[in-house]
């Protein structure tokens, strides 16, 4: 038996590669990545981004996407790489497909990945803030205390498979409690499989020192990238950059500098 083949032409090749840093904020935090991914898709059907797809019987668009934020969370660090079959400028991509997505995920850049590079082993931690109203900063920081002094902090989370038990302390890279009007966590958690988010380590606070928020917690992923030297979470986006800075400016950009000169760009 021969064995079968698509007919028809095989799909463009990829041309350009595309890294994109997003948004994730407001309502579309309790959206799930699914839900995210299928607009995102829309978006780029109706920006006209001529998409190079797979081969084979049910040919995809070639999308990447990297280390998406759970449902309930806000973001402004997702990243997504897109393979194109024809050449793009990417100030134009950007402004197009920031005008095509819904309120909430904007544009914050994109640049041109180089042949051979990995964005996904860039992304090895994330920076998070985590708003706890209705708590004593004081109490924050006594819980914050005990829990970087644990040497592990065992917390339960149902998956797929069923309940299972993770460290959540292993994962934190560093914490501090910000006092004001309201407490701010503050935290650098290293991804590790399972991931530990914001929620396991609220349970965490929850074992060592009974921290339990008043009011629903508000968590928001700011950055995700590499591990620097000091233990922070550094550009994921930073080798890609054009040396003349020419590449990946973002709409946003564009409006800050029109504004400045007074005339269209």
């Amino acid at each position: 038996m021969s064995k079968r083949t698509p007919e028809g032409p095989p799909p463009p090749p990829t041309v350009q590669r595309v890294r994109i840093q997003y948004t994730k904020r407001g309502r579309l935090r309790f959206t799930s990545h699914r839900d995210i991914a299928r607009a995102f898709e829309r978006a780029l059907r109706r920006a006209q981004v001529p998409m190079a797809y797979s081969a084979g019987f049910s040919p995809h668009p070639k999308i990447s996407w990297v280390g998406a934020a759970p449902t309930g969370v806000a973001s402004e660090a997702e990243y997504v790489e897109i393979g194109l079959a024809e050449h793009r400028d990417l100030d134009a991509l950007a402004r197009a497909l920031d005008e095509s997505l819904p309120d909430g995920i904007d544009i914050v850049e994109a640049v041109d990945a180089p042949v051979g590079t990995s964005l996904p082993d860039r992304i090895v931690a994330s920076r998070w803030g985590i708003r706890l109203p209705g708590l004593e900063p004081s109490v924050v920081e006594a819980a914050v205390a005990a829990f970087l002094n644990a040497e592990t902090i065992p917390v339960e989370r149902l998956m797929k498979t069923g309940m299972r038990t993770l460290d959540a302390r292993s994962a934190v890279v560093s914490m501090r409690a910000e006092t004001g009007s309201c407490a701010i966590l503050h935290l650098v958690v290293r991804h590790v499989t399972p991931a530990v988010r914001p929620d396991d380590v609220l349970s965490g606070l929850r074992t060592v020192a009974d921290l339990v928020p008043p009011v629903p917690p508000e968590a928001t992923r700011y950055a995700q990238g590499p591990l620097t030297e000091t233990g922070e979470v550094g550009d994921p986006l930073a080798p890609d950059r054009s040396p003349t800075g020419a590449a990946g400016l973002t709409r946003q950009d564009a409006d800050r500098d029109e504004a400045a000169i007074g005339t269209p760009i």
